[in-house]
């Protein structure tokens, strides 16, 4: 089969087109053909060597595809072959074939194309785990998003408005983002390059500040989280793009009342990121075959031009998903 490899690593240059066996479904496993990969940040720091895979997964890219269950391994039911599915992989998804745990395999939702479905599986479950599950949003509270252009932004934006949040601040790179993420549903994108996303939180809250933030970029960010927290707030981190170290004054973290927690999808158990899946799924399908909540699909490459994918990716140019067409 054809499948995309980067190793040793490094910059996008290293992705280079391969043959490579194919690979066999083991006890509870699926073999799928791709018809589309999504591209996710994690491949980005993957390639790069900052986020090498688990010691039992696959050693290529690409978490979340779509396409048809061709092969059971022992256990799964014959009837799934001929199946049309969105999964979540552990890896190897930037391929002609990848296998996959049977319970981390999805229906398409009714309506969708498998286009669109190659957008949900790691994205969609990443912001339920975190924004949803871990984070607690609830109606009437308030959150802010950061990297709201992002798949995972353009995500959070909607589920945030399916579970009633009250006020949804984001903070974005330009105004056209700012446009598309207020037709999403945020009522204040902040313009992180000439506003303190912290100062307008204080001044559009009366000083309460907000009661979840969402955060993907880490460093000098961290010291204002605690700032523009209200009382009882929480902090979820779902990656430290600008670095996970940084000195600051933990005191305001014990006066508010504060609660700093992250998470990585990757890391779960497979029964966890069923549990998830199965979760998710009962809430969000429906709002998905009603035509809500559909994410952005920005660009896609075919699988040959992965590295020019990586490339739009890295220069945070797009707007949503990024997708690779394979089959």
């Amino acid at each position: 089969m054809k499948v995309i490899d980067h190793r040793p690593g490094g910059d996008a240059s290293c992705i280079r087109l391969i043959e490579a066996d194919q690979p066999t479904p083991k006890a509870g496993e699926v073999l799928i053909q791709v018809a589309y990969a999504g591209v996710n940040r994690p491949d980005i720091l993957q390639r790069s060597g900052s986020y090498p895979p688990p010691p039992d997964a696959s050693p290529f890219m690409g978490l979340e595809v779509s396409g048809t269950i061709v092969a059971v391994g022992d256990g799964v039911p014959k009837q799934r072959v001929g199946e049309q599915v969105c999964a979540l992989t552990p890896g190897g998804g930037y391929a002609e074939f990848v296998v996959a745990p049977t319970d981390h395999c999805m229906p398409i939702p009714a309506g969708l194309d498998l286009r669109t479905a190659a957008c949900l599986p790691e994205t969609f479950l990443t912001v339920w785990a975190n924004l949803i599950e871990r984070g607690q949003l609830r109606a009437g509270q308030s959150v802010l998003i950061h990297g709201g252009s992002s798949g995972i932004g353009t995500t959070a934006i909607g589920f945030a408005k399916w579970a009633g949040a009250s006020r949804i601040f984001t903070t974005v790179g330009s105004e056209d983002k700012a446009r598309i993420c207020r037709e999403l549903g945020a009522d204040r994108p902040i313009l992180y390059k000439s506003e303190d996303f912290a100062q307008v939180i204080k001044d559009e809250t009366n000083g309460q500040g907000v009661n979840l933030v969402l955060d993907m970029v880490g460093g000098d960010y961290l010291p204002k989280h605690l700032k523009c927290l209200a009382l009882e707030g929480r902090l979820v981190q779902i990656a430290f793009l600008s670095g996970a170290k940084v000195e600051m004054d933990w005191t305001l973290l014990m006066m508010k009342r504060l609660t700093f927690t992250g998470s990585t999808l990757r890391a779960r158990s497979v029964e966890e990121k069923a549990r998830i899946a199965l979760t998710m799924q009962q809430a969000i399908w429906p709002e998905l075959q009603r035509g809500r909540l559909l994410p952005i699909i920005h660009a896609e490459f075919p699988l040959a031009q992965a590295e020019e994918a990586h490339r739009l990716m890295e220069s945070s140019q797009h707007v949503g998903k990024i997708v690779l067409k394979v089959g």
